[in-house]
């Protein structure tokens, strides 16, 4: 799974959600804006559900 961290699996519609992402943070203080990433990436890591796979997640970011 390492090695799949990162890969880009949405092609065009990644550009869909990176503009929906930007839009989602427009009007916000950059305090709200943190809040707003500190929520989202709560919910994902719920979903992704597997500790193993958020902490490779984590490297790559840090990357």
């Amino acid at each position: 799974m390492a090695d799949d961290i990162g890969r880009d699996r949405f092609g065009a519609d990644g550009d869909d959600f990176y503009a929906a992402l930007m839009a989602a943070h427009e009007g916000l203080t950059p305090e709200e804006s943190a809040r707003l990433n500190a929520r989202l990436v709560l919910i994902l890591a719920n979903l992704v559900d597997d500790v193993s796979t958020l902490e490779q997640a984590l490297a790559a970011a840090k990357r």
